[in-house]
């Protein structure tokens, strides 16, 4: 069991999915295991994270192309590498440099050498592993010993397919997987936390890449229904990051969900300018969260006791997952430049006057 697992005791409901949402971005989907890994390596060295780096390192070294990639990675030389490979590490360092990162010209590129799905499956990963190194980082987790070591029992690996057919065609698992999640959207029991936008263009576009999204969806299922945190912390503290970030689609969400829960429009206008309209447990929270966006590895002893000292042991690691969680959504939603909905935009113009509001990108 990895300590990013065992870190995540105070909230017992997100083990199962944080585990599965692991196994998943590394041995479920079609694009390769081992780029896979890279691609997560990369972002680790990006962010400076030697504990998903080790992880990462294991998985490479023990993949049926290991050989490929150790040159790349150890001399900068990728001449080894296919096109494929080159271009998913590329696309990983942009979106992670940047959630804007990603010109059109890179994302031609991209297109050229990728399915849809498989387009978004590199955005997930990528997205992913930006939420996983701001979580080890925050949280200090040690390397394990065993991570130094080649694994037991040969691992999953997916191998790159040969060729790929000229449209999409659309699987079992995502007929199954978006009647679930359409079923789920018009349930309110299932909504808690909820914007009241049905299926979302986030999950419309996740669900390409069913294998993945599941999980993902699973995990912030678990939060939602057994949070500690109240919405309105959650809220401001993802509307922090995304504006940080500069996430049109995501910022344009949150001010919709606070706006649900009552927040009035002219605190949201107030916050443009500074925090004084924060509460000091929100203040305190923001914080934190801009702290972990802007550079993980800088959360201090005195820093983790600050937000424990607020909001306990388990609310701390909420606060935390969700800071990591738009990390992710961030570089998914803007990465592919998805279109916001309709309503989301409606009440962002109603709140500040203009479609433009205090997005700094």
């Amino acid at each position: 069991m990895p300590n990013v697992v065992r870190a995540m005791g105070s909230v017992p409901e997100a083990v199962g999915p944080m585990a599965d949402m692991v196994r998943a971005v590394l041995f479920e989907g079609s694009v390769a295991t081992s780029t896979r890994a890279a691609m997560g390596l990369r972002v680790a060295q990006l962010v400076r994270s030697p504990y998903v780096a080790a992880h990462m390192v294991r998985v490479i070294a023990a993949s049926p192309d290991q050989q490929a990639w150790r040159p790349f990675f150890r001399d900068n030389q990728a001449a080894g590498l296919t096109p494929r490979q080159r271009q998913a590490i590329a696309y990983a360092e942009s979106l992670t440099r940047d959630i804007h990162g990603v010109t059109d010209e890179q994302f031609a590129q991209v297109r050229a050498h990728f399915t849809d799905n498989e387009v978004v499956e590199l955005t997930i990963v990528t997205a992913f592993f930006n939420h996983l190194v701001r979580f080890a980082e925050a949280t200090r987790l040690p390397v394990e010993p065993w991570a130094f070591e080649p694994p037991s029992t040969p691992l999953p690996f997916v191998v790159d397919i040969k060729a790929a057919p000229r449209v999409g065609l659309i699987s079992d698992a995502e007929i199954a997987a978006t009647t679930a999640a359409a079923a789920a959207a018009t349930d309110a029991a299932a909504q808690k936390g909820g914007l009241g936008l049905g299926m979302a263009n986030s999950m419309r576009a996740m669900f390409r890449a069913p294998a993945l999204a599941t999980p993902w969806r699973a995990l912030g299922t678990a939060l939602r229904e057994h949070e500690q945190v109240g919405r309105d912390v959650k809220l401001q503290v993802s509307l922090a990051v995304s504006t940080m970030n500069g996430c049109r689609y995501c910022v344009r969400h949150q001010v919709l969900g606070l706006r649900r829960i009552g927040v009035d429009p002219a605190r949201l206008v107030a916050l443009q300018k500074d925090d004084a309209a924060l509460t000091p447990r929100e203040r305190r929270a923001v914080l934190f969260a801009r702290q972990v966006t802007e550079a993980p590895t800088s959360v201090t002893d005195a820093d983790w006791t600050a937000l424990t000292t607020e909001f306990g042991p388990r609310g701390a690691i909420e606060v935390l997952l969700q800071t990591c969680t738009f990390a992710f959504m961030n570089r998914f939603t803007d990465g592919l430049m998805l279109p916001s909905e309709d309503e989301a935009i409606k009440v962002y113009q109603e709140t500040y006057g203009s479609a433009k509001g205090p997005l700094s990108k």
